[in-house]
């Protein structure tokens, strides 16, 4: 599932996760890396279909991980 926000966000989950927004933000984390609650939150908006709930989770993860990450 992919979602473009007006602000530049753009969230990619098709198993990994990928966050940027333009130089500001660029986080990626492997599908086996990602916390539990994070990939029960990503399905539940991959299976609503929802871009408000993966924005949701994408500012979870980058309040968590900060606006630069590569978890493997």
């Amino acid at each position: 599932m992919k979602c473009e926000y007006s602000d530049g966000l753009k969230v990619n989950y098709s198993g990994p996760l990928q966050i940027t927004k333009g130089t500001d933000v660029n986080v990626f984390i492997k599908e086996a890396s990602i916390p539990d609650s994070v990939k029960s939150d990503l399905d539940m908006a991959l299976y609503k279909n929802s871009c408000g709930d993966l924005r949701d989770v994408a500012d979870t993860v980058t309040k968590t991980f900060g606006n630069r990450a590569c978890i493997h």
